[in-house]
């Protein structure tokens, strides 16, 4: 079996990558580590998972000889250790920003300067239902974050079609997207029977956004907007699009439903989605709507922002790079 290592598995994400990997059929999960939890069971900090085993501090000497390794590092901090383990031949999954944004000079006006900039053209975005033939061959996969998975796969079809004229999108989270910090605007007391909007006019991953569907064929600067909610996780974004011309509905069903046609991971559904809907899934739930009297077309997407949106999607890239059923682990 393939071995893995996930580093930094003591934040949501790298924890719920952990459990994943130790109840997968395929994988042995070898080593999980953390610079701050160093000496503690998983199952102690996240009961939860149910993962027995003591999170380390890291030593690529003993963690470095294995297959893969999910690294769960914040920005910044992610990049050199990606580079020590592509060194070693290791296949990576990348859940940081560090290797998402091609160009470099955006990475650093929105992050911090690159640690490794070289390595920027060996990764392959990770939106598993776009690049699955790069992601299968790939050493590096930058897992994308997870507004852009919901906004991407929320808005592919039109951008394909080349019918974006302009996209705000708005979008609601649950607290855990912020991370295990102990800030104060995700604290209990601030978030509880509140909402509100959060980054405005800077959140980062307004530029993976727009990089990628350029990419697809919409060469625009997306409007976006997040707001925090009292969940503790989930994410649901609706995007509302001025097209080019006009779009009917049934066009519309077509569109979506050509595109996604044979993916297991997208349902289509016949009303906007709740977040409840995706809990604890690697699906993404989209609903389009033709809106005959702004002449708009609205699309709503939720996922669920730790699994889809992080760690399960990074298991399903796993999958592919080592040749099994993309759904295994995550089904």
């Amino acid at each position: 079996m393939p071995s893995v290592l996930v580093a930094g598995a003591s934040g949501y994400a790298g924890a719920l990558a952990a459990r994943l990997i130790d109840r997968h059929p395929e994988f042995e999960l070898a080593a999980i580590t953390s610079r701050s939890e160093a000496g503690k069971r998983l199952s102690d900090l996240y009961p939860h998972h149910r993962v027995s085993l003591v999170m380390e501090e890291l030593d690529l000497d003993r963690h470095g000889e294995v297959d893969a390794a999910i690294v769960a590092y914040p920005h910044g901090a992610a990049a050199p250790l990606v580079a020590a383990l592509l060194e070693r031949g290791v296949r990576v999954i990348d859940l940081s920003a560090d290797f998402r944004l091609r160009d470099v000079a955006t990475y650093e006006h929105w992050y911090v300067t690159h640690p490794h900039p070289d390595l920027i053209e060996r990764a392959v975005y990770g939106l598993t239902e776009l690049h699955r033939d790069a992601i299968a061959a790939a050493q590096l996969v930058a897992c994308p974050g997870c507004f852009p998975t919901a906004a991407i796969l929320a808005l592919a079809p039109l951008a394909e079609a080349g019918l974006i004229r302009d996209v705000v999108i708005d979008a609601k989270s649950g607290v855990s997207g912020a991370g295990r910090g102990l800030r104060e605007d995700t604290q209990f007391v601030a978030v509880d029977e509140n909402v509100r909007p959060y980054g405005v006019g800077q959140h980062r991953h307004m530029p993976e956004i727009d990089q990628e569907l350029a990419a697809l064929g919409a060469p625009i600067v997306a409007a976006f907007t997040p707001h925090l909610l009292p969940l503790d996780q989930g994410e649901l974004l609706s995007c509302y699009v001025t097209t080019d011309r006009p779009v009917g509905q049934e066009e519309l069903d077509l569109w979506f439903a050509d595109r996604y046609s044979g993916e297991r991971f997208i349902d289509l559904v016949e009303r906007p989605p709740g977040v409840r809907d995706v809990r604890e899934t690697n699906i993404c739930a989209i609903h389009a709507h033709a809106d005959e009297r702004t002449g708009k077309v609205f699309v709503f997407a939720a996922i669920d922002n730790l699994w889809k949106g992080t760690s399960s999607q990074a298991v399903a890239n796993l999958n592919l790079m080592f040749g099994f059923d993309e759904g295994r682990g995550i089904s």
